[in-house]
């Protein structure tokens, strides 16, 4: 590595330390302009609210919402451990039980013996997302009906994993603009579905709101711009990230995987913008490629500075991440975690990266290992958590998530 003061200071080996962060701004900002298209469909009273309380995500539908759907600002990733005896009937009443919660809670009416209903009433773009891991199958004896792709993934030498962060049977995203509404939806969610699981883990995540910066990429804590080269909506995100064919419980499905990755923020700070922007292969307050001047520009990875070295390193993450098929690309929906900070002032925070495609062997896999190998940002950046899931096809009206795989 050869690359500036970025490769030649203290930064550089300061960052293999497992620091974070004391004083993070929050990113968690108010949604003032949040539209769903969709009417109000409470049908008992009706409270005041603002458009980021009233607005409505379908739920019903050949695929799930959650996955393509605009990022609301407020996430939570409840991972599930199937209990002993839990087999192919239990799993259908658990998840004819979660679909119906589901399908209240997200159209703005409380789920059935909701003992808080008033906190149901405000939707506020709630999605709640259902993901298959490997163990679910494995106990409903339909082994042969998993997506090979889901399954553990390999090692990665950057890895840190905890076992408290990875995998479980069942996961429940639940995404929405408000805190108290994905709170609520969690609450309701997990204690209906006590008598068949327990809870793995539990990451709550934010980022800012679609209202706040409308049509701008979501940033992280280090300040970078995460999602710029996701597939574009229509053909490419098609192609991408939901299968297009099959039986039924493949067809409109997608694959997920969630990665825990503790950030290193108090070594970050040590560098100068200029080294930042070299490890990131963008600036920071553009997120241009650094041969380009906006964000979306073609980056030219053959330009060479007056030194005679590429303009954007081979080690920066913009080079390592690098996809120029569209077929093969990621759907990244990130959020960001700040945690409680210890007594010697140093915290964990990172990002909770979810990262949705057609196929996670074709797809995730080989951009992962590019990462691996050679992305400099690995400096300051440990993934402790990983985790994979199907995401099954949507239900109609009268149908439950699962139904394809499980009927």
């Amino acid at each position: 590595m050869r690359r500036r003061a970025l490769l030649t200071g203290g930064a550089l080996a300061a960052g293999g330390t497992l620091a974070a962060a004391t004083a993070i701004t929050d990113a968690r900002c108010e949604d003032t302009d949040v539209r769903s298209g969709d009417t109000d469909v409470r049908s008992a009273g009706t409270v005041p609210a603002t458009e980021v309380g009233s607005a409505v995500v379908p739920f019903n539908g050949a695929r799930q919402a959650g996955v393509d759907t605009e990022p609301q600002a407020h996430a939570s990733f409840v991972a599930l451990t199937l209990a002993p005896g839990t087999g192919r009937d239990g799993l259908g009443r658990l998840l004819r039980l979660l679909t119906d919660d589901a399908a209240r809670l997200t159209q703005g009416r409380p789920a059935l013996a909701d003992t808080e209903p008033e906190l149901g009433l405000l939707p506020a773009r709630l999605t709640v997302t259902f993901g298959f891991g490997p163990g679910l199958y494995r106990a409903a004896g339909l082994d042969d009906r998993r997506p090979t792709s889901v399954a553990e993934l390999p090692a990665f030498r950057v890895d840190r994993l905890r076992p408290r962060w990875c995998g479980g049977d069942l996961l429940l995203q639940i995404c929405a603009d408000d805190p108290v509404t994905v709170a609520h939806a969690q609450r309701v969610l997990v204690k209906d579905s006590r008598p068949f699981a327990t809870v793995a883990w539990v990451q709550q995540g934010f980022r800012r709101a679609a209202g706040a910066e409308p049509g701008r990429t979501q940033r992280n804590l280090f300040g970078q711009l995460d999602g710029t080269a996701n597939p574009q909506p229509g053909g490419p995100l098609e192609k991408a990230v939901w299968v297009p064919d099959g039986p039924a419980w493949l067809r409109d499905s997608t694959t997920l995987v969630v990665r825990r990755i503790s950030m290193n923020l108090e070594t970050w700070d040590l560098l100068g913008r200029a080294d930042r922007e070299l490890a990131v292969g963008r600036r920071l307050d553009t997120g241009a490629p650094l041969t380009g001047t906006a964000e979306h520009d073609e980056p030219d990875f053959a330009a060479l500075d007056a030194d005679g070295l590429t303009v954007i390193p081979d080690f920066s993450h913009l080079t390592r991440a690098r996809v120029t098929d569209d077929r093969l690309r990621i759907l990244r929906r990130p959020y960001n975690y700040d945690g409680v900070p210890a007594a010697d002032g140093t915290a964990d925070s990172g990002l909770i990266f979810a990262s949705y495609q057609a196929d996670i062997v074709t797809q995730f896999l080989p951009i992962q290992r590019r990462l691996a190998e050679r992305d400099l940002l690995n400096e300051w950046t440990t993934p402790i958590g990983s985790a994979v899931f199907a995401v099954p096809p949507g239900c109609p009206d009268s149908g439950w998530v699962g139904e394809q795989l499980l009927a």
